[in-house]
């Protein structure tokens, strides 16, 4: 049989995923030139008259318009009938073909390992793809935000510096708002959305989160409890936080990107004076640089898509302000004791209570009514002191001079006052003597 003959075998009978290489690229071959004929204007018979092969083969492949495999024909497997137990069993032990194997045994299989655990290769692979695989979810004006934090080191002034970046991401526009800080905690994550909506001028519908510790405290009833400073602080911005499902961070894909665009991007071979020449630099970058770039996705400039952003507008609404009220006693060196930092207060105040109102960065500390020091959060265990809070104290170890010495000592120069003569009355008699020399 010649070549044409065996070119027309494999139109007639495709290969099947198990042939070779060579067989599929034949079909592949004769097919597009059935098609490529056709569409050139050659009549049925004509094609198949001149590449020897059927009639009704030349329209199946013209109607299908392309080579594709025949679907390989699966025998009777012993294994069938317990099918749909090792559907349903299969993801509750982790596709494990040995515990399966010996699960099927007791009813009543009676093949060998290596055939289940060919069996459940399939639908191993089938749960993978299904695992890893993500369908981009795109969100119109305004609707969402994305918000996470990425860590890295870097250089501020001589040393190196643990950095918590803060981004959040507008879904439709791809517009981000960066901002570095020193941790994560919830006050840190609040001031992060603050500086954001006023860096837009507005809120969005919805923000999603993956479900950071300090924002989602557990799961009830399907339902997120999150933490109730951040609700309160949702219900004064008037937008609904998301929390991703457990284990599918995938979702929050956009907000990823944006932080390991602004690691790559802004950050990257970069140093810095101080954490505020840094911060200036990543506001000046997002104007100068990522809002002008055309996005991979939207194949358009984020500042551009942001003009059709519908995000809530703030309008003259002020920052948002908590505050939790402490007590506290002032120590004997004018210093205040608040989460685990100290903080200085006018030294007037030594061993009074004042008051510490804890705001969102901040601490503001009151001595009946009135604000007498207002300090930044501190890592814990700093000591935070304000100069001006010690004007007038003398500074520690200055030599400090006695008063006037005792008059009455009983052991010196006898008891009573010491006699306190003129310094002149000793000249005199110097001399005296000495004249009489």
């Amino acid at each position: 049989m010649g070549a044409m003959e065996d070119e027309r075998e494999q139109v007639i009978s495709p290969s099947t995923e198990s042939g070779s290489a060579e067989e599929r690229m034949l079909g592949t071959e004769l097919v597009q030139e059935m098609v490529a004929r056709r569409e050139r204007g050659e009549g049925i018979k004509q094609i198949a008259r001149e590449l020897g092969v059927d009639r009704k083969t030349v329209k199946r492949w013209l109607r299908l318009g392309a080579w594709q495999p025949r679907p390989a024909q699966r025998r009777g497997h012993q294994l069938d009938r317990f099918a749909g137990f090792i559907e349903r069993r299969a993801p509750e032990v982790g596709f494990n073909g040995v515990v399966l194997y010996r699960e099927l045994k007791g009813l009543g299989f009676t093949g060998g390992l290596l055939q289940v655990q060919r069996f459940v290769r399939p639908y191993r692979e089938q749960r993978r793809w299904s695992e890893l695989a993500t369908v981009r979810f795109e969100t119109g004006p305004g609707e969402q935000a994305q918000v996470d934090y990425g860590q890295l080191w870097v250089w501020l002034g001589a040393q190196p510096e643990k950095v918590h970046l803060f981004v959040l991401t507008l879904g439709y526009s791809r517009r981000l708002y960066a901002r570095a800080y020193r941790n994560e905690r919830l006050t840190t994550l609040l001031d992060g959305h603050e500086r954001a909506f006023r860096w837009f001028g507005g809120v969005t519908l919805t923000c999603l989160y993956d479900n950071p510790r300090n924002l989602v405290l557990g799961r009830h009833e399907h339902k997120v409890l999150w933490h109730p400073q951040f609700e309160d602080f949702v219900r004064y911005y008037g937008f609904t936080p998301r929390a991703c499902q457990p284990y599918r961070a995938r979702t929050k894909g956009k907000v990823e990107s944006g932080v390991k665009y602004v690691k790559r991007n802004a950050l990257a071979g970069r140093r810095f004076t101080s954490w505020e020449d840094l911060n200036d630099w990543l506001e000046r970058w997002s104007v100068e640089v990522a809002d002008l770039r055309v996005h991979g996705t939207t194949h358009e400039r984020p500042t551009d898509r942001f003009a059709h952003e519908q995000l809530t507008p703030l309008g003259t609404r002020p920052p948002y302000r908590y505050e939790r009220v402490q007590q506290r006693r002032v120590a004997n060196d004018a210093l205040v004791t608040v989460g685990a930092a100290r903080y200085s207060v006018p030294a007037a105040y030594v061993g009074q209570t004042v008051s510490v109102q804890e705001g969102l960065g901040h601490y503001e500390f009151f001595h009946q009514g009135q604000l007498v020091a207002r300090h930044q959060k501190a890592a814990r265990h700093s000591v935070m002191m304000e100069p001006a809070h010690y004007a007038g104290l003398l500074r520690s170890g200055a030599k400090v001079l006695p008063g006037a010495p005792p008059r009455f000592d009983p052991y010196f120069g006898g008891l009573g006052e010491v006699m306190v003569r003129d310094l002149k009355l000793y000249e005199i008699v110097s001399q005296s003597e000495g004249g009489d020399a």
